[in-house]
């Protein structure tokens, strides 16, 4: 799982970093401007207190060099790296005051998305030696889904679509739409939404029976999601899809329910817990005077 990964956007990172730093106050830190002189040194560690996946680091490093450009941050384990509590995974030295200031949203952001990244391994390791992988959803944290995704990847999970523009998806509700202006079934559905699709992008339709996945498959659907099947059923569908089309399963799925669902043969395994539920690592910062 360690090893090169896709850069986080310098320009996006920082736009959330000023936002945050802005939202905690911390280019007026009242109680640091009354109790600490600007000249005053300071030296500190990132500790992990948790096992767990380290993922943030970079944007740790953006909050606490922010607001001066005196403070050097160095990292000493790397992004995706799995650790044990007590390892130290970055020091940090400048103005102390500055250290302060910007302490918690480093934190707030190193925790977050080591969190997201610790969950995310959990669920790959639990399906390994299988073909499914892990994919997030799109149940992020408004504004930080740029950074949620990339704790996903840290953890070895994929990246499901982006967002509402970047993929077809056809959901229930937009089946019942349809259904709704006079088309039949599934399968006239889909054909309407290929019609008008570009012709590189994917079609994915979300499936609750073996009626509509025949359908699907008529239409030439590339993805089938399975909505909340059972096991019996997703083995089910995996044979009559038949190599077909790509099989992803999706729907309360949990760290005990994933290994029985990838080993029913489907391709994708989409984990909404991945980003809506996974809790903080716990991590401090430990801050000396220099």
């Amino acid at each position: 799982m360690e090893g090169t990964l896709p850069a986080l956007p310098p320009n996006v990172v920082d736009e959330l970093v000023l936002r945050a730093l802005e939202e905690d106050g911390a280019y007026d830190d009242i109680t640091t401007r009354l109790l600490v002189i600007g000249e005053q040194w300071g030296r500190g560690v990132f500790v992990a207190k948790d096992d767990g996946v380290v993922c943030g680091l970079p944007v740790a490093a953006a909050a606490m060099t922010a607001l001066d450009d005196e403070v050097s941050f160095d990292t000493l384990v790397e992004e995706g790296q799995r650790v044990s509590p007590g390892a130290e995974l970055a020091e940090v030295e400048g103005p102390l005051a500055t250290i302060l200031a910007a302490e918690r949203v480093a934190l707030n952001f190193l925790q977050r998305m080591s969190g997201v990244a610790t969950a995310t391994r959990r669920f790959v390791e639990a399906v390994q030696g299988t073909k499914a992988a892990i994919l997030d959803t799109r149940k992020t944290t408004p504004g930080l889904r740029v950074l949620e995704r990339y704790a996903v990847r840290c953890g070895g999970g994929r990246n499901h679509r982006y967002n509402l523009s970047t993929a077809i998806l056809i959901k229930d509700n937009h089946i019942a739409a349809a259904k709704q202006r006079g088309f039949g079934d599934v399968e006239e559905i889909v054909l309407l939404a290929k019609r008008g699709a570009p012709h590189t992008m994917r079609i994915e339709v979300e499936v609750t029976n073996m009626e509509d996945l025949r359908d699907a498959l008529k239409a030439g659907a590339d993805v089938i999601l399975l909505d909340n099947m059972d096991v019996a059923q997703i083995r089910e569908a995996v044979a009559i899809v038949g190599g077909r089309a790509l099989v992803e399963a999706s729907g309360g799925v949990t760290i005990d329910s994933v290994r029985a669902i990838a080993e029913a043969g489907v391709d994708y395994i989409s984990v909404g817990r991945l980003t809506h539920s996974a809790p903080a690592m716990d991590i401090s910062l430990e801050v000396g005077l220099g």
